[in-house]
């Protein structure tokens, strides 16, 4: 399995996702300041990574504080969440982390501070383990609603690499391939930072799956084609009422759909859904450096001096989504409902 990220004695290992495909690299994380740079410079990404990312980087900026009062490490703890928690504002679990880490402390507090720094770190691991699992429990339960064979169209990475490991999306295909359903993968190139010719494309030629990579304005007419049986993307976050917030992009690919007549599955752990927010018009959307769409390969391909939009993000109206996928089952319409009733919300609150 791919490594995405883990802990070690020396800091937070993370596989450099910039350098993919062509090298595989790995930088060593010794503080949480530079935890909270790979995360802002996107060495690791995709939402479930970026939380557990966070949990490691808290962890290790607990581990390394030299308060000798609960009073003085909670400061610094407020202070470590508070420069993680600006490092990319539309992924959810960036944020479900920190309040986890927050609420441990809370548990914690009267114990002596060695004893705080241990759990932290054993918090951390026990999130990265959860994480692996709910994604496996996520592609058994996707896998039921894939293809049994044909084409599977995928936008961005939801794979191992924006995960603790095996994904979301792509863990949906993985489980569907691991069932004996013959699966051809077309993946987005996904501009303008190219996680599907890049990183999808790398993950699932590992696994030996058959990938097609399309440049993104080709989605439409392979669809008209026939030669997509369903579509799966991931989400960084998903708002009450089941809108989808997940990379650029993705909006028009579910407009597609549903004019081709083709289910679009949304798969993402509980953690990434919002139930503080109540649609899609809410999620926050990260803007980016305009020089990502201006250049590629460190090449200018625009004249100086134009305007450039650069959103990371789009949002899906719950419409387009014929289902999400969680590690503890399939909701669907309407979201408003069985969302929270995964996310075990009783009757009471929802009134």
């Amino acid at each position: 399995m791919i490594q995405t990220l883990e802990w070690t004695d020396n800091g937070v290992r993370f596989i450099d996702q910039t350098k993919l495909p062509t090298e595989e690299t790995y930088v060593t994380c010794k503080t949480y300041e530079q935890v909270a740079d790979a995360i802002r410079t996107m060495i690791v990404r995709g939402a479930p990574a970026i939380g557990v990312a966070a949990a490691m980087g808290i962890a290790l900026g607990v581990k390394d504080s030299k308060a000798e009062s609960a009073g003085e490490l909670k400061r610094e703890l407020d202070h470590i969440c508070e420069v993680i928690g600006k490092t990319r504002p539309t992924a959810v679990n960036l944020f479900w982390a920190i309040e986890r880490m927050q609420q441990k402390f809370e548990r914690l507090r009267v114990r002596p501070i060695a004893q705080i720094k241990q759990e932290f770190v054993e918090e951390a691991k026990r999130m990265h383990a959860e994480d692996i699992a709910a994604n496996q429990a996520m592609g058994r339960h996707g896998a039921t609603l894939m293809p049994r064979e044909g084409g599977v169209l995928t936008h961005c990475n939801a794979g191992a690499l924006a995960t603790a490991g095996y994904g979301t999306a792509l863990g949906v295909i993985r489980a569907a391939v691991e069932q004996g359903k013959k699966i051809h993968v077309y993946a987005d190139e996904t501009r303008p930072f190219l996680q599907g010719s890049r990183l999808t494309a790398w993950e699932l030629m590992k696994d030996g799956i058959p990938t097609t990579v399309i440049s993104d304005n080709m989605a439409g007419a392979i669809m008209r084609q026939g030669k997509i049986g369903a579509i799966v993307v991931g989400a960084d976050r998903i708002a009450a009422n089941g809108d989808v917030a997940n990379k650029i992009g993705t909006y028009s690919v579910a407009v597609l759909a549903k004019e081709n007549g083709i289910p679009f599955y949304v798969a993402a752990p509980i953690s990434t859904v919002d139930l503080a927010c109540p649609d899609g018009s809410k999620i926050p959307i990260e803007q980016r450096n305009p020089k990502e769409v201006t250049h590629i390969a460190g090449k200018q391909m625009t004249p100086d001096g134009v305007s450039v939009e650069n959103p990371a993000f789009d949002v899906t109206p719950a419409k387009y989504v014929e289902a999400i996928i969680t590690e503890r089952g399939i909701a669907r319409e309407p979201y408003g409902e069985s969302l929270r009733t995964l996310a075990g919300v009783d009757s009471e609150v929802r009134a």
